[in-house]
């Protein structure tokens, strides 16, 4: 098997079946899809139950939360690579599998591409990501893991998702699989998906926590480096306050000579 899509799924009916539709949509076959549902109310189980002719493997019941029920996905997945497609997500097209995967020497551990964000149904913005996934970028930035597939023999050496993290176990892994584990990735220039903005994440409000989370996490995984680069921003930062502060004072001037002026 090429290809593990692994879904999670809690009270989303109506994404669920925008998901798997996507999926059987596509003109490659060579994957199978997992569907770890969390103990869903709201008609999930039944629609899983009726359409079960589509899954590899589904299960309906309590988990732990997103980053238990992905591992529980992984934990039954059988293709070389994985793709985490989550309720609501949606690949970009018929041929995106196609697209990757026509080419059957893929050797690298991670394949990425881009993606469109849309929030309410309406696409609102794309993410274009660049072709070197460096410690610079992955300290603040990630690609989206809609549009990653991974080798599963990565979870082998860089373990399953970290369930003490909140907001970014998905970031956490990449992270680690490229900056400590020396991962082989290729960006491939193409949309992959269409992502639903509306989660947790997605959040202005949950943003001051992510980021707090993200220097807790990488000053214990890269002390050597984390403690550099946030000094580099502070210094960034102080700049930045000054050239604005500069500006202002150069407008404020401006201002008053033009009041004086018209009151000639």
């Amino acid at each position: 098997m090429k290809l593990s899509i692994i879904t999670i799924n809690y009270n989303d009916v109506a994404g669920l079946k925008r998901t798997v539709d996507s999926v059987k949509k596509q003109t490659w076959i060579e994957y199978e899809h997992i569907i770890i549902d969390g103990g869903s109310s709201d008609g999930s189980e039944e629609y899983l139950q009726e359409h079960e002719q589509y899954f590899s493997y589904w299960v309906s019941e309590p988990d732990g939360g997103i980053y238990n029920a992905m591992n529980k996905g992984v934990l039954q997945a059988k293709g070389d690579y994985l793709l985490m497609l989550n309720t609501g997500d949606i690949l970009h097209n018929e041929q995106v599998l196609h697209q990757v995967f026509h080419n059957t020497n893929r050797y690298e551990d991670i394949i990425y591409g881009d993606v469109d964000r849309e929030s309410k149904g309406l696409v609102f913005t794309e993410s274009i990501f660049p072709d070197s996934l460096s410690f610079g970028f992955l300290r603040n930035g990630m690609i989206s893991h809609q549009a990653v597939f991974f080798k599963k023999s990565l979870h082998d050496e860089v373990g399953l998702y970290d369930e003490t993290i909140k907001y970014g176990a998905d970031w956490y892994f990449i992270t680690l699989a490229v900056c400590k584990y020396n991962a082989s990735y290729i960006h491939l220039k193409m949309k992959m998906a269409i992502c639903n903005a509306d989660g947790l994440t997605s959040s202005p409000k949950e943003f001051a926590a992510m980021a707090t989370e993200r220097t807790t996490v990488l000053r214990r995984e890269f002390p050597g480096f984390i403690d550099d680069y946030l000094l580099f921003d502070k210094i960034e930062d102080s700049k930045l306050a000054n050239k604005l502060k500069r500006g202002s004072s150069k407008v404020i001037d401006t201002a008053k000579g033009v009041v004086k002026k018209i009151l000639k």
